[in-house]
This record gives structure tokens, sequence and C-alpha cells, in this order.
């Protein structure tokens, strides 16, 4: 049981190719709920999820992850799913203490609850991929979200194509963890 979350961390990965495969809402579900629990700043929970299901509205949305300019995220229109995240207001507390502390407690928020939503996928036999590239304005505009918030973040979701784990290239332990001093 120990092993369990290690290995699911190492099972999660950014997926970039994805089956056509509809995802069931009862997994989806799961996801959003696992992101609700996520701790936040003075319990500010400074989020909302869109599920975007609707091929067509999914669709406008994977053409705002790329551009002329930089073509990339070509890959979002292959997933079945994508979930926007959107920025809320934080409580009095969180905002006094963000800005007493200079730190973007929101944001850091919002990526606790993403991972989570993420592991969670992953568990599930889903895939991810989390965006931050996208044309936020359109995607505001096209998901009637307020112009009063940020739609921070878009994560693809669904089954995917291949299921083989990547190696993960990261830094050696030794460039990123110190004890008692930097």
């Amino acid at each position: 049981m120990e092993q369990y979350f290690l290995d699911l961390v190492k099972k999660r990965q950014s997926v970039r190719a994805y089956k056509t495969d509809a995802v069931e809402p009862e997994k989806i579900a799961r996801c959003i709920e696992a992101a609700r629990l996520s701790p936040s700043a003075c319990n500010a929970q400074p989020w909302k999820f869109i599920v975007v299901d609707d091929q067509k509205i999914k669709n406008q949305i994977a053409d705002l992850t790329t551009t002329k300019m930089v073509p990339m995220n070509h890959f979002t229109k292959q997933a079945p799913v994508h979930v926007v995240l959107v920025m809320e207001n934080p409580n009095l507390t969180s905002f006094v203490g963000s800005v007493i502390r200079d730190k973007p407690f929101t944001l850091i928020d919002i990526g606790i609850a993403a991972v989570q939503f993420c592991l969670q996928a992953s568990a599930e036999g889903l895939g991810t991929c989390m965006i931050g590239w996208f044309n936020e304005k359109k995607v505001k505009k096209l998901l009637n979200i307020p112009s009063s918030k940020r739609a921070v973040l878009v994560i693809t979701l669904g089954y995917p194509e291949d299921d083989t784990i990547r190696e993960k290239i990261r830094k050696p332990v030794e460039q990123i963890y110190s004890r008692n001093s930097y």
C-alpha cells in the first residue's frame, strides 16, 4: 500500500494522443471530487472546473490552444473532453495573506487542485495534459466566463492512445533537495 501513491505519480504523464472513446461521467465526477477535496490557503477553494464534452465547443477550445506563429497543441482535438479551470476570487483571509506575504496563493491552490484532478484521472486509466498556452480571451467568451474571472488552465482528458509509460527526464535528486540549509 505504501508504494501505491508513488506508482500513481510515476504513471501520470502528459498525454498528447487520445483514443476517440467517450469518458464515462462517473470517472469525470471522481476527478472533480479529487480536485474539490484539495487543500487551499485559508480553505479559499478559489476554483471552478468547467467540463467541456460537447464536441463542437471542445473543438473550438482546441483551436484556441494553437496559433500559426506557435504551432503547438495540435493533439487537443483528439481528446474527447477539455476541462477549463477558472480562477475564482479567494476569501478575504487568503487574499490578505497573499498581499502581505507576496505569494500567489490562489495560483498555488489551483495548481494543487489541478494535480489532484490529473492524478485521479490517471488512477481511472485516463490521460491528461495541462495546457497554459491558449487564447484566454476567446475561451472566456466561448464559455461565458465573466470578464472579471481568469481562465488559467485547460486540461485535456481521455483514454491514452498508447499506455506506454515514458521515462521521466528529471533533474537528479541532489539538484533539487537539501537538508537544513540551501
